[in-house]
């Protein structure tokens, strides 16, 4: 008996020792990036210096084909992301930054704004095409 009881005081002590992964870092306010494209919504939450915090994808999610570029799938990433950013981060404020121009942009914001986080701003960065620079003359004979 007596050498059950030490083995089991051993095994805690042992179990008490184990070093396990750092705190998580407390952000309370930081950035959302959305990329809607017509295929697929990803979403990106970091803090204010870029350190990215927590992602989630429409095909991270289950959606396939076709429907991974639906304003419901962006807005179910959108929820699972931003729920991981607030349970394990504390965030309660974002800039939102927008790229693209799929259908999950404006669901994706809505579910933020739904999980109770604080937009500040919104921002969108799609990239817009100016035609390029002037065509190099044409050769001579």
């Amino acid at each position: 008996m007596t050498e059950e009881v030490k083995q089991a005081e051993v095994a805690e002590v042992k179990a008490t020792k184990v070093k396990g992964k750092k705190g998580k870092r407390v952000v309370t306010s930081g950035q959302v990036h959305i990329k809607a494209t017509f295929n697929n919504t990803i979403i990106s939450v970091s803090d204010k210096k870029g350190q990215v915090l927590s992602q989630s994808s429409a095909g991270a999610n289950g959606f396939r084909g076709s429907k991974k570029g639906t304003a419901y799938a962006a807005q179910i990433a959108a929820e699972k992301a931003g729920e991981i950013a607030k349970k394990d981060h504390g965030l309660s404020s974002v800039d939102v930054y927008v790229k693209g121009i799929g259908l999950g942009r404006d669901s994706a914001i809505r579910a933020f704004s739904g999980l109770g986080i604080k937009i500040d701003s919104i921002t969108d960065q799609t990239p817009i095409a100016h035609g390029g620079v002037r065509p190099k003359g044409e050769r001579k004979p």
